[in-house]
């Protein structure tokens, strides 16, 4: 299906690559992908284990040494070249993302865009590892401070963004010259390989960068427990994260992770409502609400909650649903428990005494697909103002006074992204301390791009990628103390 899909029918891959080769190896199971828009299957992919996940960290060894020790301008020319292919095969790893993911055409497009501006970002950094010199403090001695390369980085990447979340990792340990093992998800292992036949069309040496598709219980625990593997990049829920903080513990790797999200959006009386709505419409609904910064609880200021409750019940409702070569709005989610999830959340909030101003139940368009659903006068007590909904449903509540809005907006374990819309300059300045998040949105939703340092505080996550700092968890820093009398 795939090939029909696809302009270029050779980055359909169901094999893991390791070692510069693609590995038909595996326990003997194969992994169905299926299309969530209709749950027609997509193709199967051979299912690795500990055994291929070790092959893979074997690789990496033997190549560490290589990649680390080319010039920072030729590991450059080749992530370069990465981004060139990415960029020359747009359309095709678009069309292979809609398929086993579901995301609307042009948001798929976009999130190609996205990507590829991580590879060529770092393809820039990797020519200027540099470091702030140390002037001595010692009589006849030199000092020098040196930022090298960890080793061998293993990437454990998510089903909602599987071609972004792997470059912004695998660019920044690759260009500080690293070595990589990365594990896509396995409901969409499409687009990562298809990202490794490309990176093998680059020029990378063989063991550089692997792809292994298969059985996380087996694959993942092989690298945190392997001394060899000296990072550990992840993305996803907080209770996943907490395990493989707890897993790498005993190899004492250093961690980033960009964990769960619970994102308050905060409306004062002096915004731009009408600007408001649109940029909370896509803060809900991007993605299918399926992003870790996808707005959850919508506090407004009460002299304009009715208004604001009016206007995006309306626009939600315009919003279109569907197949995503369709180009829809918004597309199936991604399973079924992610459904039931919904439904939970919606029936919990109802039962508390939430309006329902629009949606609230599935959609016609097939079995994994939700209505945009908006429910207002949301209790403190409800179930979606503290999980996170990941979907299309969005939660509204009034607020009073301003330290009012802050203290619920804190109140959470998480702390990834929050979102303000106010003009008043003084706010602005007081909010953006005082809100306990990574990343604050003043009048807009989007924010994220390769030059920002990505990533949030508290259990949202450890380290941050993108930037520059997003390459200094993929290096150590060595300091030489010499004589030179």
């Amino acid at each position: 299906m795939i090939a029909d899909h696809a302009q270029d029918s050779r980055l359909m891959r169901e094999a893991s690559f390791i070692d510069g080769s693609w590995c038909n190896s595996g326990a003997g199971d194969r992994i169905e992908v299926r299309n969530p828009s209709d749950l027609s299957t997509v193709g199967s992919v051979v299912a690795c284990g500990a055994q291929e996940a070790q092959a893979a960290v074997d690789a990496a060894q033997r190549a560490f040494g290589l990649w680390s020790g080319l010039l920072p301008q030729e590991r450059s020319a080749i992530v370069r070249r990465w981004f060139d292919l990415i960029i020359e095969n747009k359309e095709s790893l678009a069309r292979i993302m809609v398929l086993e993911q579901g995301k609307p055409i042009s948001e798929a497009r976009s999130e190609i865009d996205y990507a590829a501006s991580f590879v060529e970002y770092y393809a820039e950094e990797a020519k200027r590892p540099n470091i702030e010199g140390v002037t001595s403090h010692l009589h006849g001695a030199e000092v020098e401070v040196w930022r090298e390369p960890i080793g061998i980085v293993a990437l454990i990447t998510p089903w909602n963004f599987p071609c972004a979340m792997l470059t912004r990792k695998a660019a920044a340990a690759l260009a500080t010259g690293c070595t990589v093992v990365a594990h896509p998800s396995r409901e969409t292992p499409y687009s990562a390989l298809a990202l490794a036949e490309l990176a093998d069309r680059a020029g990378f040496p063989p063991g550089v960068f692997n792809v292994v598709v298969g059985k996380s219980q087996e694959i993942v625990p092989a690298w945190t427990a392997d001394n060899r593997v000296r990072a550990l990049s992840f993305t996803g829920s907080t209770e996943v994260g907490r395990l493989l903080y707890r897993q790498s513990a005993d190899t004492v790797k250093t961690l980033v992770m960009e964990l769960g999200g619970h994102a308050p959006f905060l409306v004062f009386a002096d915004a731009d409502l009408d600007h408001a709505v649109e940029c909370a419409i896509s803060a809900k609904f991007a993605t299918s609400g399926q992003d870790c910064l996808g707005a959850n609880r919508f506090l407004i200021e009460r002299n304009v909650y009715n208004a604001f409750c009016d206007k995006f019940a309306a626009r939600s409702q315009e919003l279109t649903v569907g197949n995503g070569f369709d180009d829809p709005d918004i597309g199936p989610l991604m399973n079924e428990a992610a459904v039931a999830k919904q439904i939970e959340h919606v029936e919990d909030a109802l039962a508390r005494g939430a309006r329902l101003l629009a949606g609230g139940k599935g959609h016609p368009a097939g079995p994994l697909f939700f209505q945009p659903t908006v429910l207002a006068d949301i209790s403190p007590d409800a179930a979606i103002f503290h999980e996170e909904t990941f979907g299309p449903v969005a939660a509204i509540a009034p607020f009073d006074e301003e330290v009012e809005a802050v203290r619920r907006a804190n109140d959470t374990e998480y702390g990834l992204v929050a979102y303000l819309h106010t003009k008043d300059p003084d706010r602005i300045y007081r909010l953006s301390r005082a809100l306990e998040y990574g990343m604050v949105a003043v009048n807009r939703t989007k924010v994220t791009g390769a030059p920002i340092p990505f990533g949030g505080v508290k259990q949202s996550g450890l380290g941050r990628e993108g930037a520059r700092l997003g390459m200094e968890a993929f290096t150590e820093i060595k300091y030489v103390c010499r004589n030179w009398s």
